[in-house]
């Protein structure tokens, strides 16, 4: 059986005759508090990332099983007022593979301690762009696409629709204000501009007076052909919609959004990863579940190709030429070598379905199309990957 699966797929290699390999995967996830919101219709699911890591280590499996691969998957949630570099530090005591979704503090914090101990780290939550600039380590890998990444897939589709009047209504929360700096970064670099802002002050009862309140807030706003929300936490966007001054499209936290992944997604043998996904869950797959799958999916395919379960040579192998992982978005995804970003499609979707996957046609690059997204190499300060 062994001899045949090899002779059809290529997937022995040097593991062929080597003794079994154990790879073992740990998945922490650092909980922080709630915001408060307007609405209670988006609570995350409990076991949010951590299904994806389960389905990719389903994936690993099958293929391991053939070349005496064992994998497997331990997990540790660290409550908010917890010790999080004990955590980290009894995670490295078992493992040097981390599979991490927790904010930037503490995911440098645990790539640093994992450095220490010559151990590699994926990030499958931390949009931050300075994880991939300035603030990038060595030996973090990022599967999750950065804000720079989710806002550059968006303004594409603004210009190739030529809305140019652009409105831009930004949150309170740190996570607002950092996504309304991308999209004004993006805005930027695509040769647009932000023609109206407003910051969200609101704070009466929307389920009541939306129709009014929006309506009062949008026509301060003047002409514009959208309006974007940059709302992280989802909080007013989603009051946005049929509510303007102006009948005009919704996009960014509400309306058309950028994301890693949807539900919508059905192209490219994507429904067989949906279908798979809701099987084992009992969801549907979101952008931190995707990501973590990435991350284990691609700890598997980096020791199924290279024979060696060592992170040192799981991260030389991804960082390779040779690397491809099979996303189902339509292209295989690679790693940066300038800041360890994966790179991949963006889908701009709403609700019920995909409009479109950006890069999209007509944004060229000179290596790789995919590039237009986030931080090219010429635009990063990351000098760790050198």
């Amino acid at each position: 059986m062994k001899r045949t699966f090899c002779a059809l797929f290529g997937l022995c290699l040097a593991s062929g005759t080597a003794s079994a390999l154990d790879i073992q995967i740990h998945y922490l996830r650092q909980e922080v508090p709630p915001v408060a919101t307007l609405s209670e219709l988006d609570v995350a699911p409990e076991d949010l990332g951590l299904a994806g890591a389960r389905l990719g280590l389903d994936d690993n499996a099958t293929t391991g099983r053939f070349l005496e691969q064992n994998y497997t998957l331990e997990t540790t949630w660290v409550a908010r007022d917890g010790d999080w570099p004990a955590a980290v530090d009894a995670a490295l005591a078992q493992t040097g593979l981390l599979v991490i979704d927790a904010p930037q503090a503490a995911l440098l914090d645990a790539a640093d301690r994992a450095a220490d101990a010559g151990a590699l780290v994926f990030n499958v939550a931390a949009t931050d762009v300075a994880l991939r600039d300035g603030d990038c380590r060595a030996n973090l890998l990022h599967t999750i696409p950065s804000r720079a990444m989710l806002s550059d897939a968006l303004v594409q589709l603004l210009v190739q629709r030529r809305w140019r009047d652009l409105a831009l209504i930004t949150g309170p929360h740190p996570g607002d204000i950092a996504f309304a700096a991308a999209i004004e970064a993006s805005v930027h670099k695509f040769g647009l501009e932000i023609g109206s802002r407003a910051d969200w002050t609101l704070q009466a009862d929307l389920r009541r007076s939306a129709s009014t309140e929006i309506a009062a807030l949008t026509q301060s706003l003047g002409e514009f052909d959208v309006v974007i929300a940059a709302d992280e936490v989802r909080d007013f966007g989603r009051y946005l919609l049929y509510n303007t001054w102006l009948p005009r499209p919704v996009v960014g936290s509400e309306g058309l959004v950028p994301s890693a992944w949807s539900p919508v997604i059905e192209q490219w043998g994507a429904i067989q990863l949906q279908n798979r996904f809701r099987d084992l869950a009992g969801r549907s797959m979101e952008d931190i579940d995707y990501a973590a799958w990435a991350a284990v999916r691609s700890i598997g395919e980096a020791v199924t190709r290279s024979g060696d379960e060592d992170p040192a040579a799981i991260r030389a192998y991804l960082l390779s030429d040779g690397f491809e992982l099979a996303g189902f978005k339509g292209t295989p995804l690679t790693f940066r070598t300038w800041n360890g970003q994966l790179r991949q499609p963006i889908a701009l979707s709403h609700p019920r379905g995909l409009t479109a996957q950006a890069p999209l046609d007509g944004f060229l690059h000179q290596a790789n199309p995919l590039d237009t997204l986030g931080l090219d190499v010429s635009e990063t300060t990351c000098t760790a990957f050198q």
